[in-house]
C-alpha cells in the first residue's frame, strides 16, 4: 500500500518536493492558504486544500487533509521578519493540536539554523541552540513543542540559507559597501539537497531525530558572494575590513551521514 505524504506549504521547496515523492510513487496532498493557489496546484494533479493557521485558531478542511496520512512535513515559515509581533507558537499550536486529533504518525518540521545564534561557534546537531532574537527564539520554541509532542514521531530538520534556480543572496547584496561579517563562513543549501534529505528521512523513516541541512563547505562571505557576483555578472559587494570581526557561525552535520547516509550533491 502506497504511503500517504502531506505537505503543509506548497511554496518554493513544498511544491518541487511533492513533484519529488509523488515521481517516487507516494501519494501527496498538500495545503497552501490561498484558493486561487490551489486551484492552480489542482489543475497540476496535486490533491491541495486551503489551510490557514492564524492566532485565533486554524481555518479550513485540516481533518480532511490530514485524513490518511503517514507523514505530515511541515514547512509553514514563521514570517517573523521587521518584529511584527506575530505569535508563532500559538499559530503552530493550533495546527498541532489538529494532528493530534488526527492519525498522523510521524512530522518532519522544517526549522532553520537561525535557531542558532551567532557567536555560538562551529555547532552540529549535538549542540543546544541558544536563540537571541525573538524570532529565533520562537522557532526553537516551536521545534520542541513538536518534537516532545505524544503520539508522534517528528524530525526536525534546520536548514541554512536555501539557494537554486533564480535564488541566489548574492543578487540582494550586489552593489551593497560596508557590510560585515566578509571572514563569517556561509551555511548554505541547494534546493535539490534539500528535496535529497527529506526524501532520505522518509525512504527510511528517520524518525524522531534532529539534522542540520547544511552544505559542509564553508567558504567565507566575502570570497563566496565575490566570487558569485563575477559569475553572475553582478557588482561584488564590498565588506569592511574590521580588527575584530562580529561574533559568527559555522554549522555542520553528523546526523546527515550517520543516520540516514546522505551524500550532498550539489555545490553551493
Amino acid at each position: 500500500m502506497k504511503k500517504t505524504i502531506a505537505i503543509a506549504g506548497l511554496g518554493w521547496l513544498g511544491k518541487p518536493l511533492a513533484q519529488h515523492l509523488s515521481f517516487l510513487g507516494y501519494t501527496i496532498k498538500g495545503s497552501v492558504t490561498s484558493q486561487k493557489k490551489a486551484t492552480v496546484l489542482k489543475q497540476s494533479g496535486i490533491d491541495t486544500y486551503v489551510i490557514n493557521s492564524t492566532e485565533e485558531g486554524l481555518y479550513g478542511a485540516a481533518q480532511g487533509f490530514l485524513k490518511q496520512v503517514d507523514t505530515l512535513v511541515i514547512m509553514i515559515p514563521p514570517g517573523l521578519r521587521g518584529n511584527t509581533g506575530a505569535d508563532y507558537v500559538l499559530k503552530m499550536s493550533h495546527l498541532l493540536s489538529e494532528i493530534l486529533k488526527s492519525k498522523v504518525g510521524n512530522i518532519i518540521f522544517i526549522s532553520s539554523t537561525a535557531v542558532y545564534s551567532d557567536g555560538q561557534g562551529k555547532v552540529t546537531e549535538k549542540h543546544v541552540p541558544l536563540p537571541k532574537t525573538q524570532a529565533a527564539k520562537q522557532l526553537f520554541q516551536v521545534e520542541q513543542l513538536f518534537f516532545n509532542a505524544p503520539g508522534v514521531s517528528t524530525t526536525i530538520v534546520r536548514f541554512g540559507g536555501l539557494i537554486g534556480g533564480a535564488r541566489q543572496p548574492v543578487k540582494y547584496l550586489a552593489g551593497r559597501i560596508d557590510l560585515e561579517g566578509g571572514t563569517a563562513p556561509v551555511n548554505l543549501i541547494h534546493k535539490k539537497d534539500c528535496i535529497g534529505i527529506i526524501s532520505s528521512i522518509i525512504k527510511q523513516g528517520a524518525y524522531g531525530h534532529i539534522f542540520n541541512g547544511v552544505h559542509p563547505n564553508h567558504p567565507k562571505k566575502k570570497e563566496y558572494y565575490t566570487q558569485k557576483a563575477k559569475e553572475l555578472d553582478l557588482i561584488a559587494p564590498k565588506f569592511t575590513e574590521l580588527e575584530v570581526e562580529p561574533p559568527s557561525k559555522q554549522v555542520d552535520s553528523i546526523n546527515i551521514e550517520v543516520i540516514i547516509g546522505y551524500r550532498f550533491k550539489e555545490m553551493i
